[in-house]
Parts: structure tokens; C-alpha cells; sequence
């Protein structure tokens, strides 16, 4: 098999990886992805559609795969493979235990696709890596997954609120609209609050209790990059809490 049959093989196997990952994917977007041109991005979604992949296309928007559709488990490169173990024990000094937990389970099933030789290799690494002391947790929540499920299905949710301004618990509805992530106070929560009618940060840290209602918000037009924008002109850093 010449250099031209392989490289092509790779950019299809690519191709459904990336269709995997996105909702919907413009042949603009593939061609720039893989630098080739248009023309044969089209010969390669018309051959994974002769072999069988069921590739949607929305006439104007793009390509999509069909619902529940998944090809075998990537295998991982060992560094890819070192790269997660290191970042898992980084991930265990997390403030938030629910990210911790999420992070160990989905390392785990990692840990089980990997060949043999890749997984003495990750062992051996990781049983030599260490992290200092010194970086100690500050607050602990257990809250940040159930939030991340909110904010990409946009429920509001209800939460038990206490800031440092007012110690009294409020009982609030908010809208969850991006997380930032803050060395001297961990995990802000950004999110519309129905009670002050505004954008407001608030640690995860002193969210007491938390529910996903039923109900669910429009997508609000602001990005993450204008929000923080807007917070700079303001104060000198958006880590100023605004609860």
C-alpha cells in the first residue's frame, strides 16, 4: 500500500473521530481540519457512505453521524496514555470531589483499551510521580459535575446560597452559564441570578445545597470571552466574586 493509500485511510478514520466529537461539521471545516481541498472531502464522506457509515448530511450546515452511531475505542499513543496520568494526579488535588470521581472513572476505562506494554509503562509511571504538599485544598465542593450537566442542557437550577458580603443562606434560582477557575477562591460557578436579576460568580465552595429543576432557560447571547471583558473594565480582575 503506497504513502497517498495510507495517508487517506488515517484522514477517514480522522474524519468519523471528528464527527464523533461534534454535533455538525462543515466540509469548510474538515478541508481546513485536514488541509485538503473541498472536492475531496466530498470523495471521502461519499467512500465512508459506500462503506457503510452512516453519515448524515443537513443540506446548507454540514455533516453529522447517525444517532448512537460509535466506532471500536481510539487506541492511545503512550504519550497520549502518560499525558492522562499525569494530569490524573494533578486532577486529585481538584477542589471538587465529583470532578475527582468523574476523572478516576473515565481514566479507569482508559486504563482498560491500552495495550499491555502501555499499561506496565503508565503503572510504572505513575506510582513516580508526586505532587507537593505545599498545594493544599483550600474548600472542598462535590457539585461541579451536576452543574457542568445543567449548564450543557440548560436547566436552572435552585441552590442554597452564603456569600462572605451576606452570611445568611439565600435560596436562589440561576441559570448556569460557564465556570472560572480561580487560585485563590478554586471554582466559580458564572450564572444568571434569577434573585438579582444579573450575572453573578459564586463558589462552588459555599453552595450548600443544589437541584436540577425541570425547568429550562434560553441560551443567553453572551460569550465567556464578553462577560470577562466586561468584568476587566471594571475591576481589576474578574475573580472578584459578585454573589
Amino acid at each position: 500500500m503506497d504513502n497517498a493509500a495510507l495517508q487517506r485511510i488515517s484522514r477517514l478514520t480522522a474524519i468519523i473521530t471528528q464527527l464523533q466529537t461534534k454535533r455538525l461539521l462543515t466540509a469548510t471545516q474538515l478541508s481546513q481540519k485536514f488541509n485538503v481541498s473541498i472536492r475531496t472531502i466530498y470523495r471521502d464522506i461519499r467512500t465512508l457512505e459506500q462503506a457503510g457509515v452512516p453519515v448524515l448530511t443537513e443540506d446548507g450546515k454540514g455533516y453529522m453521524l447517525m444517532e448512537g452511531y460509535r466506532v471500536p475505542p481510539v487506541m492511545f499513543t503512550e504519550g497520549e496514555a502518560n499525558a492522562l496520568v499525569t494530569a490524573e494526579q494533578l486532577m486529585l488535588k481538584s477542589s471538587d470531589l465529583s470532578l475527582r470521581q468523574e476523572y478516576a472513572a473515565a481514566v479507569g476505562k482508559i486504563r482498560a483499551v491500552l495495550r499491555y506494554s502501555t499499561k506496565e509503562k503508565i503503572a510504572l509511571l505513575s506510582q513516580r510521580i508526586a505532587v507537593s504538599p505545599a498545594i493544599a485544598e483550600t474548600s472542598v465542593s462535590n457539585s461541579l459535575t451536576l452543574i457542568q450537566s445543567a449548564l450543557t442542557s440548560f436547566h436552572v437550577l435552585e441552590i442554597t446560597y452564603h456569600s462572605a458580603q451576606q452570611p445568611e443562606r439565600t435560596e436562589r434560582q440561576v441559570e448556569p452559564f460557564a465556570f472560572y477557575y480561580s487560585l485563590q477562591e478554586s471554582w466559580l460557578l458564572i450564572a444568571f441570578c434569577r434573585l438579582r436579576r444579573d450575572f453573578r460568580m459564586f463558589r462552588l465552595d459555599r453552595i450548600s445545597k443544589i437541584k436540577i429543576l425541570e425547568e429550562v432557560f434560553e441560551p443567553h447571547k453572551l460569550t465567556l470571552s464578553e462577560y470577562l471583558s466586561e468584568k476587566q473594565k471594571k475591576f481589576t480582575t474578574p475573580d472578584t466574586p459578585l454573589s
